[in-house]
């Protein structure tokens, strides 16, 4: 059974940083493009950035200069590390994976929420 189970989700104060963490259970996570997206009330689900399997990143454009994102292979990990968190951040955060051949697996969603 492919898991993947996010965490670090939570309140974080305007300006303040975050890091969010996913472990994949169930997949060669080797093979696997893997990254994360977020969805806010009302709006589409959007990348946030994703770690392709040949090590390239891909980073989107809402939060260019503010996210960092890394996989460990050994551990079965990608993280992502948000900066200079603003209200518009709040959002529900998902661990994703891809790869040529196989299902797109999506994990059950970390809330953060952006607030004073």
């Amino acid at each position: 059974q492919v898991q993947l189970v996010e965490s670090g989700g939570g309140l974080v104060q305007p300006g303040g940083s975050l890091r969010l963490s996913c472990e994949a259970s169930g997949i060669h996570f080797a093979i696997f493009s893997v990254g994360w997206y977020r969805q806010a009330a009302g709006k589409q689900r959007e990348l946030l950035a994703m770690k392709l399997m040949d090590g390239r990143t891909i980073t989107g454009s809402s939060v260019e200069g503010r996210v960092a994102i890394s996989r460990d292979n050994a551990k079965k990990t990608v993280d992502l590390q948000m900066n200079s968190l603003k209200p518009e951040d709040t959002a529900t955060y998902y661990c994703y994976a891809e790869a040529p051949g196989w299902p797109k697996y999506w994990g059950q969603g970390t809330q953060v929420t952006v607030s004073s």
